[in-house]
């Protein structure tokens, strides 16, 4: 049996910036991930997206992100169970827990962290009656490589920022790049909203709106796509592409974390949010975009905060007996990552009772 302070459930930025935040207050931590290699999405699905909100870096490609978390927390020698998924959980008569994967690797902690991202997920899939023939022959539901799509003509369905983010970044690599969008308004952010616009004006992009493309043409791969406009009296626009690409999102699922007994709400985990992000089970806490709480923000920083406030409790749970004074990380004279001692610039501390 593998025991820990802190048990993660889920190897995400969110879940790997934990194993840091903890191992400033020396707890020890494990992660448990279905997916076979740390990162999560962002190592699986998106790892060459740029990613614009992670402070410091005005742009970072998802894969390097995670390179950046794993050396950040290379310290603290995390542990690892991947390519498993956490099964159930099974409360001890001490308030700790044993959590147990598919394939019966059991850990105990006194504290369970579900840093899950979205849970298990699927794309959704836009109603087009052939397109599963078209698919990996041009069709494509994530980008993991835009080099692929190097001076390719290519057709982006979405809204949403994977759909303004990609179309962007792709501006630079493809030949062609349209972007359709059934609706005149786009879900993403704004400066991404902005950026695509000056480069439709700009003729970098294709801008079509009130449109979705409804017909995929080709033998053995994909050369052409039918675009159907909300306007009646408009013909429809038949372009020929190498790529289509519909990002419409995830359908997420929490899988077998959902039969834990947690509170849920619309697929996703109830915290208290005032004070810990902890569940309603003691000693269970879900930090990232796996919980829900009023004004809640599914960005990667949001979850980075939420790791840090919430390790902070957990010590509290772990070492019951200790008072922890909090120190930020530049105070002289505090133990180095490494072991050394670090020159001090400036001492503040902040007592937590």
């Amino acid at each position: 049996m593998i025991k820990t302070d802190i048990l993660i459930i889920g190897a995400g930025p969110t879940g790997l910036f934990t194993v840091f935040e903890a191992g400033l207050l020396k707890l020890k931590c494990h992660l448990i991930d279905a997916l076979p290699q740390p990162g999560g999405q962002c190592s699986e699905i998106y790892p060459k997206k740029p990613i614009y909100d992670i402070p410091a870096f005005p742009e970072i490609l998802a894969g390097d992100l995670v390179e950046n978390l794993m050396e950040q927390i290379k310290p603290f020698q995390a542990g690892f169970t991947l390519g498993e998924r956490a099964e159930t959980l099974d409360k001890q008569d001490n308030g700790s827990y044993i959590v147990t994967t598919n394939k019966g690797t059991k850990h105990h902690a006194p504290v369970v962290v579900i840093a899950g991202g979205l849970g298990s997920f699927e794309p959704r899939k836009p109603p087009i009656e052939n397109i599963q023939n078209f698919e990996d022959k041009g069709v494509a539901y994530i980008i993991k490589d835009p080099e692929i799509y190097r001076d390719k003509k290519v057709v982006i369905a979405g809204g949403g920022d994977s759909a303004l983010d990609w179309s962007i970044f792709l501006a630079d690599v493809a030949s062609e790049v349209t972007l359709v969008h059934r609706r005149n308004e786009f879900r993403g952010a704004l400066d991404s909203v902005e950026k695509a616009s000056e480069l439709a004006k700009s003729g970098k992009i294709k801008l079509l709106t009130e449109a979705e493309v409804t017909e995929l043409h080709g033998t053995n791969v994909l050369n052409g796509v039918v675009v159907k406009h909300n306007d009646k009296e408009k013909e429809s626009t038949y372009l020929e592409v190498d790529n289509f690409i519909p990002l419409f999102g995830l359908s997420p699922k929490l899988g077998p974390i959902g039969n834990w007994g947690l509170e849920i709400h619309k697929n996703a985990i109830k915290v208290n949010n005032a004070i810990d992000y902890q569940t309603n089970l003691p000693g269970v806490f879900a930090i990232g975009d796996v919980n829900t709480y009023e004004g809640k923000l599914k960005l990667i920083l949001s979850g980075f905060h939420e790791a840090a406030v919430m390790c902070q409790y957990a010590y509290q749970i772990i070492n019951p007996d200790k008072r922890y004074v909090m120190k930020y990380t530049t105070v002289g004279g505090v133990e180095g990552f490494d072991g050394s001692k670090k020159e001090a610039k400036k001492e503040v501390v902040q007592s937590i009772q």
